[in-house]
Formats: C-alpha cells, structure tokens, sequence
C-alpha cells in the first residue's frame, strides 16, 4: 500500500503562544483500562493528563499515537501536548523527571523533548512495532499472569516461523480482525513479522513474536498469535495457514491470544526506516 493512499489528514498548525511537547513511556497495562480516557475505569492517559495539569497550572490533553487495550502493556509509547509557552519554567527535557517523580511506578516517562508542529504522535507515525511473549503454563513464575501469554505449551518454532512469513507484505487481515473494528479497510502492511526464541530475565525461556507494520487494525495482533499458537499446538500445515489468511473470514480465526503478552514496543517516525517497503512495487518486501 503506497504512503499516499494512508488517508492522513493534514495537520493543524500550533496555535500562537503554545508549544508543544513529546514523551516516550512505558507503562503496565494489567493495572489500568487500557490507554485512553474511561468512565467506567482508569486509562494511562487519564494519569498523564492529571500529572501533567499539575506541573502547568492548566488543563493538559495528551494524545498517544493510537489505543492499546486494557491488560496491554507498553515499552516505547509515544504521546503529546500542546500547553502555552510560560505555563511552567521547567524545560522541556526536564519535564520527564517532574512527571516521574509525581506518577505511580506503573507509568516511566523515558524522555521528554520540545517538538514543532509539524510532528504529531498518531498522524506522523512511519509505523509501529509490537511484542508478543508466550511461556509454557507449567513453567509460569508468580510474575507471569499479567504480563505473559501463557499455554499448555511451546509449540514447535518452525512451524511458529512459518506462519509468521505469511503474514509480511501487504494483505487484507479480515480474517484477523475483530468483529468491532469500524475500519474502512482491512489493509495493512506488514513490514517484519517473526517468532524467535528468548530468555526471560529470570533466565526461563520464552518465545517473543515481533511484529511491525504502518497500522493494525483493533485485535489484529492478538488474533494473530493466538491463531498461529492454535495452529501450531495442532500440527497445522503452512497451507492451511495461507488459505484462512486468503480467506477474508473472521470465523476461521482461533482464540484471541490473552493481552497480557502484548507489548507496545515501539514507535517509528523515520520515513526512511521501511522505505524500502514502499520503493517494491509488490508491497511484499
């Protein structure tokens, strides 16, 4: 899918007398609702926003560069805010160490910079990367639960692989979306995805699936490595995998993989980075 056809709208031009400023943050998404505003809960922007309407005196708004859901963590999400250039003294790189003071240890702010207005968290995004980690249950340590996927067993990598190659390029992912995604198309494009074979920090293995592409649609990811876990605990062949991803079928999906494996890892506003994406005129890498 060609950048031209991503359907961004164009950005608005910062208003006089404001400023806008940029964080990367990490947060433990099994503590909160999800990323966004709740009424019915508390969402990692909910926390920001307070905090951040502490240090300037005035109402703060972030905006991320898209929703991760409630239990889905996050290494490297990127946000914003526009607040009026003498709302506080402190600078803007500075503003990383006031909020972490104040904020609960489930939220890290890893930087914080002045930007322009020419940058915006969701509409400049060049793409954005998750994690996925899979441990065996038997295997499962206390600090597992809520931040690992966990299932009967570790399946064989290969076939994990497999799969795993299917699923670069550019396709039509209805198989893989959820039923709620409003959408107005299923496309995507799939820069790397793969599965690889890891050691936890408690020196345990575990299997992390990566995967990076310009957006996903709402699930995707999770449909994704729940339907290869599925399959590969099954022995399911390479083929079979193929014909539902050509299928356009969301009932030939398997389980939805828990949240708690999903990691945001990443965001990238490099528009070089998967140019080479872009230049193959197959939109298959």
């Amino acid at each position: 899918m060609a950048r031209s056809d991503w359907k961004r709208p164009a950005l608005t031009p910062l208003a006089d007398g404001m400023k806008r400023i940029r964080l990367t943050i990490a947060y433990d998404g099994s503590l909160f609702n999800g990323w966004q505003c709740q009424t019915n809960g508390v969402g990692v922007q909910d926390v920001l926003n307070r905090h951040l309407g502490g240090i300037y005196g005035v109402e703060v708004s972030v905006q991320g560069s898209g929703r991760t859901d409630s239990g889905v963590h996050a290494l490297g999400q990127v946000c914003h805010y526009d607040v009026p250039v003498d709302a506080s003294s402190i600078g803007d790189d500075r503003v990383a160490k006031a909020l972490n003071a104040s904020l609960p240890n489930s939220i890290r702010v890893l930087a914080s910079e002045g930007v322009d207005g020419s940058f915006h968290a969701r509409f400049t995004t060049m793409a954005r990367e998750y994690w996925y980690f899979v441990k065996d249950r038997d295997g499962a340590l206390p600090f597992d639960f809520s931040h690992v996927g966990l299932y009967d067993r570790l399946p064989s990598l290969d076939l994990l692989q497999s799969y795993a190659g299917l699923l670069q390029g550019t396709h039509d992912f209805t198989t893989f979306a959820c039923a709620r995604d409003a959408s107005g198309s299923m496309v995507r494009d799939i820069y790397e995805s793969y599965w690889s074979l890891q050691n936890d920090m408690y020196m345990r293995p575990v299997y992390r699936y990566t995967v990076v592409g310009n957006a996903f649609l709402y699930h995707q990811v999770r449909s994704m490595v729940g339907t290869m876990m599925c399959y590969a605990l099954r022995g399911r062949s390479v083929e079979e995998f193929a014909r539902i991803l050509e299928a356009k079928d969301r009932s030939l999906a398997m389980t939805t993989a828990p949240a708690a494996g999903l990691y945001l890892s990443r965001v990238s506003y490099d528009s070089d980075e998967y140019m080479w994406f872009e230049e193959d005129t197959d939109g298959k890498g």
